[in-house]
């Protein structure tokens, strides 16, 4: 059995995670980025924001799942990745994180 598409929606799904968390750090970190963000003023750079991180996901996904589509691959090291780009994609979306690259509160 091809676990390739399988891996290809977990992987696609860290690579989506990672992108909003990058993505809430830069609207925090400039101040022009998050007013570019803002695609609907009464949800501000939050509609930007979300709707980057799910194209994102989606191409992702997409070309990883044509390129595995029929492949076994190893799963292991693709769920490894996924988590760590997951954890790091929550963390970036805290304040407290936020701070360690701005410098202010």
């Amino acid at each position: 059995m091809k676990n390739g598409p399988s891996a290809a929606a977990i992987l696609a799904g860290g690579i989506g995670v990672a992108v909003l968390g990058i993505v809430a750090l830069l609207t925090e970190m400039a101040a022009s980025i998050n007013s570019a963000l803002v695609w609907n003023k009464s949800v501000g750079s939050l509609s930007g924001k979300t709707i980057i991180e799910v194209v994102v996901w989606l191409v992702a996904w997409l070309v990883l799942g044509l390129s595995w589509k029929d492949r076994e691959v190893n799963l292991r090291p693709i769920l490894i990745v996924s988590a760590i780009l997951a954890v790091v994609g929550v963390l970036l979306t805290f304040p407290p994180v936020w701070s360690i690259f701005t410098g202010h509160d």
